[in-house]
């Protein structure tokens, strides 16, 4: 049984419920028991978050943990406590994984791994198609009786309209979302970063907005056509956001996310280190990634998305890789940022700005990715500090500032450019289910 737990003094936001007081949280036998000013009078174990922020622990929806088949990249094991570490207590991983998570033994095969192996809770998102192949639908009644919480060829999207139609109709007999990779590939045509004068200076193929802007119409009309479920993972344009506001006041049922890179980052990090190269050739391939980073306008109308609600969620898009991976030349480089240990604080950088408020940077983290996928279904009071909910609790301080150092990252993917960045806001201490799955190095919790 686990001990109770009680986290004492620190500004409790939890916007799902619309909480914001300061006061304790008392976690009994893995469950939230009470919320309030000075309840916690009594509990075996006590963390003191006296000038911390309190809040329900983030969950992720989209991420790699690249079990099974890609192990030298990432495991259950250390993705998991990556995902602590950053102040995730629920993750949903993506199915491109080898063997794809197309059957009901490869979803069972997660559950039981993460049952043995992880440090948070895993919820499996399986294929739409068969071998992720876009040609023949995968079995959606036996992936979403045996646990899958969507269904996504994540890294490869559907380009057969028909099949994406036939998904969404599917999917809708299981109320469970088709989550889309939004890219048409003749418009991307093997780009390799943002379609821009970054890329001509650079001498690289670009992706033009286009490409993602094109698929997600596309996507759109099938929804609305079907009435079923689309949503749409990791938007990065101006135009896509225009999209998806405008399907969302026709009342199409689509949801999205933004990753924490989108919102921060433009493509100009891709030729950051060619400036500093004496001969102006280098590149920073651990600024690769799919969809691309984006212009500065893209950036902030994804920002504004975020704020207005059209956009409902920010997810890391985790992509660990191996060092072989990013230490070659920009076009053969994999696609991908390991995001999970640098994800919150990347999103309180508009918060330290001025560009969003904390309550809404804490909801699109909590709250609002469960309601995008109706996660509740799956793990009822799941991102809420309410009574009866899950005990996941994440203890954070805004104002700390850290340097990125990905050497000293607990996710076997160091690839990332934010090496030697500093940010602002650390995580203090992470809670799942009534029990400390991460704690700051020199923070300690007192028995009682």
């Amino acid at each position: 049984m686990n001990e109770s737990i009680a986290i004492r003094g620190g500004r409790i936001l939890d916007p799902g419920s619309g909480v914001d007081l300061v006061g304790d949280v008392l976690i009994r036998e893995g469950r939230i028991a009470t919320v309030g000013p000075e309840v916690a009078a009594e509990a075996e174990h006590i963390v003191d978050a006296s000038g911390l922020i309190v809040c329900p622990g983030l969950v992720d929806i989209h991420c790699h943990l690249r079990e099974p088949g890609f192990e030298h990249k990432e495991t259950m094991e250390t993705g998991t406590r990556a995902a602590a570490r950053g102040g995730f207590t629920t993750v949903c991983c993506m199915a491109n994984t080898e063997p794809p998570i197309d059957s009901r033994a490869s979803v069972e095969y997660i559950l039981r791994t993460a049952a043995a192996q992880a440090m948070v809770r895993v919820l499996p998102i399986a294929c739409i198609s068969r071998g992720r192949q876009g040609k023949e639908l995968a079995e959606m009644g036996d992936l979403a009786e045996a646990g899958a919480v969507g269904f996504s060829d994540d890294g490869s999207p559907v380009a057969d309209a028909s099949l994406m139609r036939h998904a969404l109709e599917y999917s809708s007999a299981f109320a469970l979302p088709v989550i889309e990779h939004c890219e048409e590939l003749s418009v991307a045509h093997e780009g390799v970063m943002h379609e821009g004068w970054v890329s001509n200076r650079l001498g690289l193929r670009g992706i033009p907005a286009a490409a993602e802007e094109a698929a997600i119409a596309r996507n759109i009309a099938l929804a609305e056509l079907t009435g079923a479920h689309l949503h749409v993972a990791h938007v990065s344009t101006a135009g896509s956001v225009e999209l998806i506001r405008g399907a969302k006041a026709r009342g199409v049922h689509v949801t999205a996310e933004v990753a924490p890179h989108h919102l921060t980052l433009t493509d100009e990090a891709v030729m950051l280190a060619a400036l500093e190269s004496p001969g102006g050739l280098a590149y920073d391939t651990n600024a690769k990634v799919n969809p691309p980073l984006r212009p500065r306008p893209d950036v902030d109308a994804c920002i504004a998305g975020l704020a207005d609600g059209t956009i409902d969620a920010i997810a890391t898009d985790h992509a660990p890789h191996a060092i072989e991976d990013k230490l070659c030349e920009f076009d053969f480089a994999a696609f991908g940022i390991s995001g999970f240990e640098t994800a919150l604080a990347l999103c309180l950088s508009g918060v330290h700005e001025g560009k969003l408020d904390l309550s809404t940077v804490i909801y699109k983290l909590t709250a609002g990715p469960v309601q995008a996928l109706g996660l509740e279904r799956s793990v009822p009071g799941l991102g809420s500090l309410a009574e009866g909910a899950p005990g996941d609790v994440l203890v954070f301080d805004p104002e700390a500032e850290w340097v990125v150092e990905p050497e000293h990252f607990v996710s076997k993917g160091k690839n990332t450019p934010l090496t030697g960045r500093t940010l602002k806001g650390r995580v203090v201490a992470t809670v799942y289910g009534g029990r400390e799955v991460f704690i700051e190095e020199g923070v300690a919790a007192s028995h009682g």
